[in-house]
């Protein structure tokens, strides 16, 4: 895809009147889905913005400017391609994912996987971006998507997946996520009542029915780690349930940002409690 194929006589809008949050997803698709680098100019130019302010709310907004954005893409997707070859670069890779097996294979009991599925080679796809909640990271088995994850550094988010799945062979998959990804980013900048996507996920079976559980909270609304507790049959289990929001791999998708202490307190959060309170107050408001 050309970088500057698209480009329009839009004609600039001031600042101020501009709704940054969705140009700023336009323009990272824009990017994501470019096959060379746009330049800042073939970025600004249909979206009707100048480059300079494009680069300054780029920067001010998800803390990269987007050259930045766009080389860590392309980092990201050499990377894995490499990955799947006879490099040494392979052979790095292969070897955290020996040493993140055996730190696997301690918790793997706990997370309620057989081990025949652990010892099985599994084929992810990946796709990685930016959102309004920073970085954002997808995985997909055939099956469904299996990992859901937000953070500051897109090196800490390839990492965490590799470390969970060590026997995985990963490699960037756009033509399958990447219409799942841009939802989920739509959902972040508004909300609705639900994202219907496929799910392969997996852990022992008092976890599943807490994530379902979890999958029934209506949108804009929370429960308790008691109530949930409460409606599984199970009253004294609170910390457990707390323990199975904790291992929830897929955010949003099993809701668990949903889930507060029974004083209305935003109890811990995977991905962290100022994005809990950013989704909860985005689902609330929509």
């Amino acid at each position: 895809m050309n970088g500057n194929r698209g480009q329009t006589d839009m004609p600039e809008q001031h600042p101020s009147r501009i709704a940054w949050p969705a140009l700023l997803v336009a323009a990272c698709r824009r990017i994501e889905r470019s096959e060379h680098q746009p330049s800042l100019e073939a970025l600004a130019q249909p979206l009707g913005v100048s480059p300079h302010e494009l680069q300054r709310q780029f920067r001010r907004r998800l803390g990269v400017t987007p050259k930045q954005y766009s080389t860590t893409l392309a980092l990201n997707h050499m990377t894995r391609a490499l990955a799947r070859t006879n490099t040494t670069l392979d052979a790095a890779y292969a070897g955290r994912f020996q040493s993140a097996s055996r730190a696997y294979e301690q918790t793997g009991r706990k997370l309620g996987s057989s081990p025949g599925r652990l010892k099985g080679d599994i084929d992810i796809g990946c796709w990685l971006g930016l959102s309004e909640l920073g970085w954002m990271l997808m995985g997909a088995t055939e099956q469904g998507i299996c990992w859901l994850a937000f953070g500051d550094e897109p090196e800490t988010l390839l990492r965490e997946l590799a470390d969970a799945f060590p026997k995985a062979d990963f490699h960037n998959d756009a033509n399958r996520l990447g219409d799942w990804f841009d939802r989920v980013r739509d959902y972040i900048l508004l909300p609705r009542d639900s994202l219907d996507l496929p799910l392969d996920i997996r852990g022992t079976a008092f976890q599943a029915s807490v994530w379902q559980v979890l999958q029934t909270i209506p949108l804009g609304e929370t429960r308790s780690y008691k109530a949930i507790a409460e409606q599984l049959g199970k009253p004294d289990a609170a910390r457990a349930v707390a323990s199975a929001c904790a291992r929830n791999r897929v955010a949003l998708l099993i809701p668990c940002h949903r889930v507060v202490g029974s004083d209305g307190r935003l109890a811990g959060y995977r991905w962290g409690v100022a994005r809990k309170r950013d989704i909860l107050s985005r689902e609330q408001n929509s």
